[in-house]
């Protein structure tokens, strides 16, 4: 018998300044037992960096039709395909086809996860950003996840400043380029 996902929850308020983004809300993460922990928390946070009307987990562990998080809008046309880890090329590929935006997040070393990108065919790969954390911050981060999460996002010029189940945290948003 499989073992089932674990729910999580999170109560966010999300302050991000950089884009004017400024929500609370209550988000319901169901965790598969293959996830590692720093991959559930990067996918937490990249939901709360992209957060805009009609964001939404997808079945991006279980499906290769979607990412782990994904942005429609009111008509259901996908507006952002949002990969979290080390996704191939060809999944870049889909997902820039589809989407008018297309980013990663990662918990690993950036220069790793793209080099096998490198020479691939990705549409529109210039217009891909790929966003990390500071060394040690997901996994420090992910140490503090309970089943019942209080989570304060504050953004200010790429800065992340992350208050999770009462312990502070900070790190700088860094962008990378494909092209």
């Amino acid at each position: 018998m499989a073992i089932g996902s674990t729910m999580h929850t999170f109560d966010v308020q999300l302050a991000d300044t950089d884009r004017g983004v400024y929500e609370d809300y209550a988000l319901r993460v169901a965790r598969h037992p293959s996830e590692t922990d720093a991959y559930m928390t990067t996918r937490v946070l990249a939901h709360g960096l992209e957060y805009a009307e009609g964001i939404a987990f997808g079945d991006g562990i279980s499906s290769t039709e979607e990412p782990a998080v994904v942005v429609r809008d009111m008509t259901g046309r996908l507006t952002a395909w949002i990969e979290i880890g080390a996704p191939d090329a060809e999944r870049l590929h889909h997902g820039s086809r589809l989407a008018e935006r297309t980013v990663v997040y990662t918990h690993r070393d950036p220069a790793k996860v793209m080099a096998p990108w490198s020479g691939k065919r990705i549409h529109r790969a210039g217009a891909i950003r790929l966003f990390s954390f500071d060394p040690g911050f997901i996994e420090s981060a992910a140490r503090l996840i309970e089943r019942r999460n209080f989570m304060t996002l504050t953004v200010t010029e790429q800065v992340l400043y992350l208050d999770l189940n009462g312990t502070s945290l900070t790190s700088s948003i860094h962008e990378h380029e494909l092209s």
